[in-house]
């Protein structure tokens, strides 16, 4: 072993006459491990909470659309057989998009509607498997019945076998003026796939009463599909433009969230950023030990001097000493990060429990538990970071510990 991390390990075990160096050393340490921590449990959170909303709105949303001119397609059959000979399509359904005015009783609420065929529509999203009660088959064509989102139902206050009125804004022309086109429909079931936004304002029907609905005939809005990979839905949307042709309009989900997940990424960046500088300021701390430590050690830096140490070495021996407080700090930091991003969902409703509060409300934030997804990429950033930190931390004072003058430093031993 060399003789200066043999020092720096030595000067970091032994009592030292100084305790508040000590205790400096030790806050720095709890500093940087409680920056790591958080750094790690925050980031792992918001991949959760975009893993999450991503999966609760693919559920409704296809990974890619294509739509003609104008929000109607004709001939989409032609549309969704070219489509699924793309190996890269897994399925392909036809769907009618409107807005309409839902009435039950004196309550009323504005709401998208979707045409859908559910044998069809059961391959290009999970709506299905989200059913709270009845169920999407029940949805057959004449019969004029319409799935809810659970929020929407109870805010009309329908439930299953009610008739509520659906108000087009597409209206008939009379002698008497434009008359709304409107028709009573029974709910033949309800959903919930957790996203606030769907589940309080959408509705399906089957895609032949939309067509009649909407005055349609044998048009639709366009054409949904499922790939074997979300995240190449672009480079698909592509290929599709090229291999369909025609007057085409083909979006991804990519696109159609683009606010939000753009959002999502910058506030990760921020926060990145904002905690990083908690790791900052604990490891910056150890500046101050250091050069408490050199002060202390101003006699025991001269001895080492005449006998032959160089100023080189001086620095490694200070330097050591930091290292190894960022290296602990870091490292505990990483175990209890890792610990806490692992067991969010054990730790977040005990909290919620004993404050008697609740963190997440559905109303306000898209999802209302808080979901964590670890990633080892970020685990190895934050690492390296604070590292990086500690070991910059020790630069100065070990240069100080290395111009210290023996003989000065031995006037009044």
């Amino acid at each position: 072993m060399q003789y200066e991390l043999f020092i720096g390990l030595r000067y970091t075990r032994a009592k030292r006459r100084n305790h508040f160096i000590s205790f400096i050393s030790l806050i720095s340490m709890l500093g940087i491990a409680l920056g790591v921590a958080a750094l790690i449990t925050v980031l792992s959170v918001m991949n959760g909470f975009q893993k999450e909303v991503r999966a609760r709105i693919l559920s409704v949303v296809s990974h890619v659309q294509i739509t003609g001119p104008g929000g109607q397609l004709a001939q989409w059959q032609r549309v969704a057989d070219a489509a699924r000979k793309n190996p890269d399509v897994v399925a392909a359904a036809p769907y009618v998009n409107g807005q309409a005015m839902l009435v039950n009783e004196a309550t009323a609420r504005g709401a998208l509607v979707r045409g859908v065929d559910p044998a069809l529509e059961r391959r290009v999203a999970e709506v299905a498997n989200k059913m709270v009660a009845g169920r999407l088959e029940a949805l057959q064509p004449g019969e004029f019945g319409i799935v809810l989102g659970a929020d929407l139902a109870r805010s009309l206050r329908a439930f299953p076998g009610d008739r509520v009125t659906v108000i087009a804004p597409q209206g008939l022309v009379t002698p008497a003026g434009v008359v709304p086109r409107l028709k009573a429909f029974r709910v033949v079931g309800l959903f919930e796939v957790g996203h606030y936004e769907y589940d309080s304002g959408l509705a399906l029907m089957h895609i032949a009463d939309a067509q009649r609905l909407y005055q349609l005939g044998d048009e639709v809005s366009g054409v949904r599909l499922k790939l074997t990979d979300l995240f190449e839905s672009r480079r698909v949307g592509r290929e599709l433009y090229r291999e369909i042709g025609g007057d085409i309009l083909i979006s991804d989900w990519t696109r159609s969230h683009a606010n939000f997940f753009r959002a999502v990424a910058i506030e990760k960046t921020m926060m990145f950023i904002i905690l990083m500088l908690i790791v900052a300021v604990a490891a910056f701390n150890v500046v101050s030990t250091l050069v408490m430590a050199v002060t202390d050690k101003q006699a025991d830096i001269a001895i080492l001097r005449t006998l032959g140490a160089t100023p080189r070495s001086i620095m490694q021996v200070f330097m050591v000493q930091g290292v190894i407080i960022g290296v602990l700090g870091t490292l505990l930091g990483v175990a209890g990060g890792i610990a806490l991003a692992l067991n969010i969902d054990v730790v977040v409703p005990f909290l919620e429990r004993l404050l008697k509060m609740q963190f997440l409300s559905k109303e306000v934030y898209f999802i209302n538990e808080l979901p964590s997804d670890l990633h080892a990429a970020d685990v190895i950033a934050i690492t390296s970071v604070a590292l990086v930190l500690s070991l910059v931390a020790t630069i100065y004072p070990s240069w100080r510990a290395s111009r210290v003058r023996p003989a000065e430093a031995l006037r009044y031993e």
